[in-house]
């Protein structure tokens, strides 16, 4: 990729925050043209600053950036979108700091791939106006395992590869990859039975209209069972567990669960 000029401009997701000194804050950017940008938002603690509500985790804007020594710095932001209806609902901003969270931890600095940054940029919007916000986080995470090169083998054994037919009993086997077969099933692998509807809803998951996706997913009705699944395999993929996870699970366990607070954006 093409190094920036020493002034340049792009749009963008926050994916985190942490503080810098007295007044100053290094914002974790997702760009369209530049992949994950880590840059400095200087004075935007100060009660006045006009960068302050522009570099809020999971804002949407055109930002303007200048080359710095250590750190970019950001010089300009033209407000996109705020998601205003993640921020006011628990569950949605779980789901929000979730997937910003596993796109901050899958990706290096300065590696473009613009599939990503739509990828997240059409998830936000998605929680914002649809019900059906595990549906979406079950595309986005199975998205996301595809665009990074971690998209799972539902179509073929991961051991023998060989086309399965549509009714053939096989087991998950997120370590390997994807699914086995009875005749190859791994005797020192970690393996789980897979039901006819979780491997329809798993494939179902790779395909690129999300509306014909979310009928036939949400008619499925193994959506815990299509998350474990998934979970396990963005854990093998990434070989860590996330913060955001725990927070979104006590989120929906509701008020009488023990208190866990956010996870912070301030480091990792």
């Amino acid at each position: 990729m093409a190094k920036p000029h020493r002034v340049y401009k792009s749009s963008a997701i926050v994916l985190r925050q942490r503080s810098l000194g007295d007044t100053d804050k290094i914002i974790t950017l997702y760009s369209a043209d530049y992949g994950k940008i880590d840059a400095v938002a200087k004075g935007v603690r100060r009660t006045k600053s006009r960068l302050a509500g522009n570099v809020e985790p999971l804002s949407h804007g055109s930002y303007m950036l200048a080359r710095g020594r250590n750190l970019d710095i950001i010089t300009q932001v033209q407000s996109i979108e705020t998601f205003q209806p993640i921020r006011d609902d628990l569950s949605r901003l779980s789901y929000a700091l979730y997937a910003a969270e596993l796109v901050d931890r899958a990706t290096e600095e300065r590696e473009e791939n613009f599939a990503v940054y739509k990828l997240l940029l059409d998830t936000l919007r998605r929680l914002s106006t649809r019900e059906d916000i595990d549906t979406v986080m079950r595309y986005f995470e199975m998205g996301l395992l595809g665009r990074l090169g971690y998209r799972p083998q539902l179509d073929q054994c991961v051991v023998k590869p060989r086309p399965l037919e549509d009714d053939e009993a096989v087991v998950w086997a997120p370590a390997l990859g994807g699914v086995v077969c009875s005749q190859c099933r791994p005797e020192n692998v970690a393996v789980t039975a897979l039901s006819k509807p979780t491997i329809v809803g798993l494939r179902a998951l790779q395909g690129d209209n999300f509306t014909e996706i979310a009928q036939q997913v949400s008619g499925a009705n193994v959506s815990d069972e299509l998350e474990r699944h998934l979970r396990e395999a963005i854990h093998f993929a990434l070989d860590q567990d996330m913060r955001s996870a725990a927070f979104l699970d006590a989120v929906r366990r509701g008020p009488g669960a023990r208190p866990v607070r956010p996870p912070r954006t301030g480091t990792r």
